[in-house]
């Protein structure tokens, strides 16, 4: 809902549905997620999703699960996902024996550097955002913006008509509304 109310705050009406022709007709998606991998891979399986995201044609943009599950694999229960994106979704293993010790899940705000994209227009480099995650998107071509959290991991994938990120956008302050509205102008 936090997604909707964002989006409110733009001045767009936001539909939430599972239906196929909406999705299908929809100007743009927006595909959040929050939970574990392999629940929400078999309801996208269930109801026909997991096709249907692979062949939309406008901007779709996944929000943290929604990005993982964009991947062709995660090691949250050996989850086979969607594909659009070829990286890997790993667990994140926390350091221990230094005194900047991370914990599992990254959890409050950290910074986002070398971001291209048009989600990305007019948005500084070590701009801060909301995450809140135990798994990660290792880095790779789709690689759009990068974080550091024990070590660096993907904060933003793209590829063709489709944006995702690991952060929360609708949680990021100025740089997460800045974000969701460059990504409703694409």
């Amino acid at each position: 809902m936090s997604v909707d109310y964002a989006l409110q705050r733009l001045g767009i009406r936001a539909v939430i549905t599972n239906d196929h022709e909406s999705i299908r007709t929809a100007d743009k998606v927006i595909f959040p997620g929050v939970g574990e991998a392999s629940t929400t891979m078999n309801f996208l399986k269930k109801e026909k999703l997991d096709i249907l995201i692979k062949e939309l044609k406008q901007p779709v943009l996944g929000i943290c699960l929604g990005m993982q599950l964009m991947c062709r694999h995660s090691d949250e229960n050996d989850t086979p996902c969607i594909g659009i994106f070829e990286e890997h979704v790993r667990k994140f293993t926390p350091e221990t024996g230094t005194e900047n010790i991370n914990k599992v899940p990254q959890m409050g705000w950290n910074s986002i550097y070398k971001l291209k994209g048009k989600i990305f227009a007019n948005i500084s480099e070590e701009s801060y955002v909301y995450f809140v995650h135990s798994y990660y998107v290792s880095t790779g071509n789709d690689t759009s913006a990068l974080c550091n959290y024990i070590h660096p991991f993907s904060a933003a994938l793209q590829k063709d008509n489709f944006h995702a990120t690991q952060f929360h956008p609708e949680k990021s302050g100025k740089a997460g509304s800045a974000i969701l509205d460059n990504f409703l102008k694409i």
